[in-house]
């Protein structure tokens, strides 16, 4: 049997993916980028299809009392309204048992028309027992062996849908991060045929690899799924279990998904430059090259920059790189359409939280996920200096959002320890912190500060995309050089970069350089050169705008992942525009 011979079509497969606001499918930057780089897809009329899973209770709902206390519950919403139920229906087998799975579709459409479609894998089926029901509600929730499950469910039922629709033999299946690694072992099941297990050959584990390529996003050892082989034993059967073994998904008593995606994959990539380095330090015998993650410039540009986009530079819809040419727009301009984006934001914040924050004084964004090793309270270690600089220098207001993981102390502990943070301030920097952070709210955050903060723990940050976001909308990064900044900081025209350019390091100085710039560079030219800190703002789009979009991204997939040996002449006219 040989793969990849019906259709020249990428099958794209992610635990996450952020579809559109109604559609709680994602829980942070993974199911975000997946998103954005489906709607680039279609932008540029890429054959591709994607698969993820439903998620009917989404991540959650994050609610914040007065002291910061976090508390979730689930996200309320309806497939029927927003997806198509498809009448295909395939099952896989856990734990010796039949589930059914069936799909629901959402169509991403491009700017030239070309169509992206989504299949939402579904177990919610009365034919299923009450917990195999379960198993497409919760992203990232449960135990290992509901994890497990469900990675089964994307991967291997992901895969057995798609011969279910016809599409037999996608040239590429994309892995976007190891969760859906066993749709591996579903394509060695249909290398092997009727042939047992003992006759699998290197032969047959290369026809597999050729196909298939794998992004990985975590850059610690801690973050990448593993499961104990008695679990997969009980899950999955002996046989599956000795084939995992066979093709070299299983090591020191694991079946390690990141593993098997390395060892299944012709092509393989970090996130960024500086995470590629990492991660071919953490797995030295593979090839590991770079794409930098961009994010979909359509979509995360505020309607006040699109317009103004639309009026010096219309190309900018079809070709992002047309955003170079945002430096011939006058500074005047640059800055009344950033007041018009700063003006949406606040009435925003007075809206969900009562606080009136000042359109005059610079105004920081930070929204990450709430994890320690981001340090969201990094800018808090020293208030007596923090309050100093905002006495003697220029007025700063905070803008803060994320969840923290349900099980994630640490996280919930910072968001706590950030409300604390605006009572010993007492008014001289205003704190607010804006409850349930999603793709609405992110959007209006990205354009409507004046500065996006970000520092998180070197070497830990893979790329970041929130950042790139706000370079779309005008507003300066100052971050870590780590991720994604590494390449797009330019020192005083694109942003700052808190500490040293050293891959790793404590970290014990970023806070002593966070406050010496913001009193020294920033709030200086803030406040007294507005027309220089204009200059910073337009050269953000200018210089990363045009480069860290997912348009320049799905384009260096295509060429140097999907079809790495093609030429134009290969291929049909629709996909000519890409090449």
């Amino acid at each position: 049997m040989t793969l990849g011979t019906a259709r020249t079509t990428v099958a794209y497969f992610s635990m996450e993916i952020c579809l559109e606001q109604a559609i709680p499918t994602y829980s942070g930057g993974l199911g975000v980028l997946a998103g954005d780089t489906l709607r680039s897809a279609a932008d540029l009329g890429v054959p591709l299809v994607a698969v993820t899973l439903l998620h009917r209770k989404g991540y959650f709902e994050q609610h914040l009392d007065a002291t910061g206390q976090q508390s979730e519950t689930p996200v309320s919403w309806k497939p029927e309204e927003v997806l198509d139920r498809l009448p295909e229906r395939t099952s896989v087998t856990i734990e010796g048992r039949e589930v059914h799975v069936t799909a629901w579709l959402y169509s991403v459409k491009g700017v030239r028309g070309h169509v992206v479609p989504v299949f939402l894998l579904d177990t919610n089926l009365p034919e299923n027992s009450e917990w195999d029901r379960t198993l497409t509600d919760c992203l990232y929730g449960g135990d290992e062996h509901y994890r497990l499950c469900q990675e089964i469910v994307l991967g291997m039922g992901g895969a057995a849908l798609l011969q279910e629709l016809e599409y037999n033999g996608p040239v590429t299946y994309h892995l976007n991060e190891g969760h859906s690694a066993l749709l591996t072992l579903q394509l060695i099941e249909q290398q092997l045929g009727a042939r047992p297990r003992f006759e699998l050959e290197d032969e047959d584990i290369a026809e597999v690899r050729k196909h298939c390529v794998f992004t990985t996003h975590t850059p610690v050892p801690a973050g990448h799924d593993k499961f104990g082989v008695d679990m997969v034993k009980s899950v999955l059967g002996d046989d599956r279990l000795a084939l995992l073994e066979l093709i070299g998904g299983v090591s020191d008593g694991y079946l390690n998904m990141t593993h098997l995606a390395l060892h299944l994959t012709r092509f393989v990539n970090g996130v960024a430059m500086r995470h590629r380095d990492v991660s071919q330090a953490m797995f030295p015998s593979y090839n590991i090259k770079s794409i930098t993650n961009g994010v979909h410039a359509r979509t995360w540009a505020a309607p006040v920059f699109a317009a103004l986009f639309d009026k010096h530079v219309p190309e900018w819809r079809k070709d992002n790189l047309y955003l170079r040419y945002v430096e011939s727009i006058p500074l005047q301009e640059i800055r009344s359409t950033r007041a018009e984006s700063k003006a949406l934001l606040l009435r925003e914040v007075e809206k969900r939280t009562g606080v009136q924050l000042d359109p005059a004084v610079m105004t920081i964004g930070f929204a990450r996920r709430a994890t320690p090793y981001k340090r969201a309270d990094l800018i808090f270690s020293d208030i007596e200096r923090l309050a100093s600089i905002a006495r003697n220098v220029g007025k700063i207001q905070l803008v803060f959002g994320g969840k923290a993981h349900p099980h994630d102390g640490g996280g919930k502990e910072l968001i706590r320890r950030i409300f604390a943070a605006d009572e010993r301030l007492g008014g001289l920097v205003d704190v607010v912190y804006l409850e349930n952070y999603e793709m609405a709210l992110a959007a209006t955050m990205v354009a409507g500060v004046d500065l996006w903060l970000n520092n998180p723990m070197k070497p830990l940050e893979a790329s970041g995309t929130s950042g790139m976001k706000a370079a779309i909308n005008g507003v300066p990064s100052f971050s870590v050089l780590d991720g994604w900044w590494v390449e797009g900081c330019v020192e005083g025209v694109t942003g700052w970069a808190i500490g040293d350019a050293l891959p790793d390091g404590d970290g014990s100085r970023d806070v002593l350089d966070l406050y010496n710039k913001l009193e020294r560079v920033i709030l200086p030219m803030f406040y007294g050169l507005p027309f220089s800190y204009a200059e910073v703002m337009r050269s953000s789009i200018a210089l990363n705008g045009s480069f860290f979009n997912t348009q320049r991204m799905v384009r260096q997939y295509v060429h140097n992942a999907y079809f790495p040996d093609r030429l134009a002449t290969d291929v049909s006219v629709e996909e000519t525009a890409l090449l």
